[in-house]
């Protein structure tokens, strides 16, 4: 079990640390609201009734509604200053017997554990109050609520049990109260024979839940029977990001459709540089008008390459011609179109493309 309150038990000058353990819980069957045809479940979401939008659970606060209709917000923030002065405390009040206490007044039971430090106090209290045949009436607040409370022993350890206040138990209002119904002595006296007769020993143990035991049945047949539907994991909704690998892929394509800006696109449309050692390279000479054009068309391409590697690729000359210098250069000197050079500047074989004759070298 995992503890759910920390604090401390005090009576008088007396402090127990302990940690506090829910005792019971509810063993019911728990179904599931589904479409009929295709076992589908039914899923509920929070619209504001105002401006008809779901509402994620981060904005959602607590409402009070006034007896007119009006309806005043509470904030966490605004509860988080509300005065719980038994937040981290179980305080003793008073004791009394045990049998003054209607079980009406019980709502939920909790185990109480004391630390290594409190374990000496912890055993007084609890054999204290079994000797005693009485009870301890605390107040103690858990989940933000203040409560009303006992502690009493079971099977040697102390239980809290939280009580509800007077006001939340419902005065009964039936007819039949105000009749004047009369039941004869003979009748009274067979009746408490018979519950004489039926009177045994409490054992909890002789009885089961014998319902959820057919449902569970039930359940059993119909899964070996194969009568049940294979159901699909939920498609994430769209534009929804559930790992890192999603968000890249949303980047990347939020990039190509030019919404991260055009930088990305253009360096991948950019023609890869081949490796330094490429036994030659092209070196069509392109017209100046040209050049500019490719300049323009290959602004973002990446200026960091080095000298060596710009002579022997056509993108690096793309960009060198960018720049004046370059420019001149190339209409000064322009090389044979269709024609390779090695990496000594020698002419090598012709390409297999059709290309313009070369021009005589001036001079």
């Amino acid at each position: 079990m995992r503890s759910m309150w920390k604090g401390a038990v005090s009576f008088g000058l007396v402090m127990i640390p302990v940690k506090l353990y829910t005792a019971t819980e509810q063993k019911d069957i728990a179904f599931r609201q589904v479409h009929r045809e295709d076992g589908g479940r039914i899923r509920f979401r929070r619209f504001c009734s105002l401006d008809d939008q779901e509402i994620p659970y981060e904005d959602i606060a607590k409402g009070y509604e006034l007896p007119d209709g009006e309806m005043v917000v509470l904030t966490e923030e605004d509860m988080a200053d509300l005065p719980l002065p038994t937040t981290k405390n179980i305080e003793v009040v008073q004791f009394t017997p045990a049998d003054q206490l209607d079980p009406i007044l019980f709502n939920k039971s909790y185990y109480v554990e004391p630390e290594a430090a409190g374990a000496r106090a912890y055993s007084l209290l609890r054999d204290a109050l079994e000797e005693s045949g009485k009870v301890a009436i605390a107040q103690v607040a858990l989940r933000q609520r203040e409560s009303l409370a006992i502690l009493r022993v079971r099977e040697g350890v102390i239980v809290l049990e939280t009580l509800l206040w007077p006001d939340e138990v419902r005065t009964p209002d039936f007819g039949f109260l105000d009749d004047d119904i009369e039941v004869r002595p003979q009748e009274l006296q067979m009746a408490e024979s018979l519950i004489d007769s039926m009177t045994v020993d409490f054992d909890p143990d002789e009885y089961h839940d014998s319902y959820r035991e057919a449902v569970l049945e039930l359940v059993a047949a119909k899964t070996e029977g194969r009568e049940v539907f294979q159901l699909e994991a939920p498609a994430a909704d769209a534009g929804e990001t559930t790992s890192l690998a999603d968000a890249l892929r949303a980047s990347l394509a939020a990039a190509k459709s030019g919404g991260l800006g055009a930088v990305p696109e253009q360096r991948e449309a950019a023609p890869k540089a081949p490796a330094a050692k490429s036994p030659s390279a092209r070196t069509g000479a392109a017209k100046p008008s040209a050049a500019k054009t490719a300049a323009a068309k290959s602004g973002a391409a990446d200026s960091s390459a080095k000298p060596s590697a710009a002579k022997t690729t056509a993108a690096a000359k793309t960009t060198a011609a960018a720049k004046t210098t370059a420019a001149k250069t190339v209409a000064a000197k322009p090389k044979a179109a269709g024609t390779k050079t090695t990496g000594r500047g020698k002419p090598a074989a012709k390409d297999d493309e059709p290309t313009a004759r070369p021009r005589k070298r001036a001079g």
